[in-house]
């Protein structure tokens, strides 16, 4: 009587030990972080062996998912950790090699549109310059943009090409038009044509 006693009391300890055991070695899935702290103190054939446990799984779920879904999180935390290990190309599974550069190209050029734009929110032109620009159309009507581009730098103004006929387009007016809705003839090919007479 007596040893069973012990044999049960030693059995339920042994079945509590085993199950608190579990819990301390489990991976923790709630945070990425907490995970990575737990990681720190387990032995490095164990990482290997959970490595190559958690490799497996994700073979047998790409044979059958056809297209994972990832967050905007998800990527950026690929593309971050892709930058640490060293034989990344080999360790993705589920995302090709291309997706991630195509993904870390996105994020280049976000974080540098992002960046061009905090700056670019006073006018690079000033708006005397802007005047001077309409104002030079306006009387001069043909000139073009690069000649109006010289003019400016003769006063010290530099300023491109680009920006000029940028300004210059709102102050000339249309060709007129006829009534079909097409420039008359009287304006596109008037002065072109050559005064003849036949006798």
């Amino acid at each position: 009587m007596i040893l069973s006693r012990l044999k049960r009391l030693v059995g339920t300890s042994l079945d509590v030990l085993r199950i608190r055991f579990i819990d301390l070695t489990k991976p923790l899935s709630s945070s990425l972080p907490l995970g990575t702290l737990a990681d720190l103190g387990r032995s490095k054939s164990e990482l290997i062996a959970e490595n190559t446990l958690l490799r497996q799984q994700l073979i047998m779920l790409q044979r059958q998912v056809k297209r994972p879904v990832c967050t905007k999180a998800d990527r950026i935390l690929l593309v971050l950790l892709a930058r640490v290990v060293r034989a990344w190309k080999q360790a993705l599974l589920i995302v090709q090699p291309e997706t991630l550069l195509r993904w870390h190209r996105e994020a280049f050029r976000l974080y540098w549109k992002h960046k061009s734009k905090a700056h670019s929110h006073k006018p690079k032109v000033a708006a005397e310059t802007i005047a001077l620009i309409r104002e030079m159309a306006t009387k001069n009507r043909l000139w073009g943009a690069e000649r109006i581009r010289g003019e400016l730098l003769k006063l010290g103004i530099h300023v491109c090409k680009g920006t000029i006929q940028k300004y210059i387009r709102h102050v000339r007016a249309p060709q007129p038009k006829d009534r079909s809705g097409r420039p008359s003839c009287a304006t596109t090919q008037g002065r072109s044509v050559p005064a003849t007479s036949y006798r």
